[in-house]
């Protein structure tokens, strides 16, 4: 985390909220911003921040691509805006590979994003989904991976 310092600084500061003895039990040193632009990680972190967002998706295809692998049931990740500060900390709490015509009204809802709906659901993240495999030339399709991922809000900044 050596690029990001006010993010450091955040992790010693939740670290030093915990209890005497008390260690978190998956640290990582992934930082989150949401989307691909520096507006929409604002965005949509402060939507994770204030606990609307509890859900997200990512394409398997691009993570095999990138060589990443699907983060861990109780992993705690920072996640931050579009200028790189900190915003808060939270624990993945499910994570499930699942085809994109499998995610359900209740995966919409927690996602958190437009007007929470499936219908809205489908339709921005085909649009995203379309993008990202036109990157790693790859065809989308209704059963393209998604890994499916549930998450806590551990650490809001204060």
């Amino acid at each position: 985390m050596g690029q990001w310092p006010d993010i450091e600084s955040f992790w010693q500061a939740y670290l030093a909220s915990l209890p005497v003895g008390t260690k978190p039990r998956m640290l990582s040193d992934t930082i989150w911003q949401f989307g691909d632009t520096n507006e929409l990680a604002t965005r949509v972190g402060h939507l994770v921040s204030t606990g609307v967002k509890t859900a997200t998706s990512a394409l398997v295809w691009e993570m095999d691509y990138d060589g990443e692998t699907p983060p861990q049931v109780g992993e705690i990740a920072t996640v931050a805006n579009g200028d790189g500060e900190p915003l808060c900390l939270i624990e993945i709490t499910q994570v499930a590979i699942k085809p994109f015509n499998a995610i359900d009204e209740q995966f919409a809802f927690e996602y958190g994003e437009n007007d929470r709906t499936l219908q809205q659901w489908r339709a921005e993240s085909w649009k995203y989904f379309a993008q990202r495999c036109a990157v790693i030339r790859r065809e989308p399709n209704e059963t393209m991976p998604l890994v499916c991922l549930r998450f806590r809000l551990l650490y809001p900044k204060h």
